[in-house]
């Protein structure tokens, strides 16, 4: 009942419409700054998310194989994170304040979240991961006052057409 309303209601659609214009802002001031503050860089936040990792009560890490992944994976290519964290940020902040493919760009904004809270910082990361889970399960209707509304059907007839090979064998009879 909650999932038809979020998905299919207009009043819904307006709510969401609300809530992706306030967490694409964030998204896209937040990328923007990075993008023109004369020049971003991620390797102090990464060497302290490897020297200060996020432990248990025991002291222990808690997530050890994010922890290798930033040692190992992302502080050797930081130059690369310092071009792809501030336009996924932006590309983030644009598709929620346009409402353009929406789902996918509420989606790599969680993922973003999660990296951020697996690292240890705290900030608003939960309040964004969970708007960014209600415009995913709202679908479509999360972009349905926005470029959604056009975008979806022509990506649809055009990119995922599909021909019905057994159209003339899946028709229902004509009742006479």
């Amino acid at each position: 009942m909650f999932m038809s309303f979020l998905r299919e209601n207009k009043v819904a659609a307006g709510l969401l419409t609300i809530i992706r214009l306030v967490l694409g802002y964030s998204w896209f001031t937040s990328g923007f700054g990075k993008l023109t503050g004369g020049g971003f860089d991620a390797s102090g936040f990464l060497t302290n998310a490897v020297t200060n990792p996020v432990t248990g009560p025991d002291g222990t890490a808690v997530y050890g194989w994010y922890t290798s992944f930033v040692e190992g994976f992302a502080l050797p290519n930081v130059g690369l994170f310092n071009v792809l964290v501030p336009i996924g940020e932006v590309l983030v902040g644009l598709g929620l304040i346009l409402g353009c493919l929406t789902t996918a760009a509420a989606f790599f904004g969680v993922i973003m979240n999660f990296c951020f809270l697996l690292a240890g910082t705290i900030s608003h990361n939960p309040t964004d991961i969970l708007m960014g889970m209600i415009i995913m399960f709202a679908g479509a209707n999360a972009g349905y006052y926005g470029l959604d509304r056009w975008v979806l059907p022509y990506i649809r007839k055009t990119i995922f057409k599909k021909e019905d090979h057994n159209a003339e064998f899946t028709k229902k009879p004509r009742l006479t």
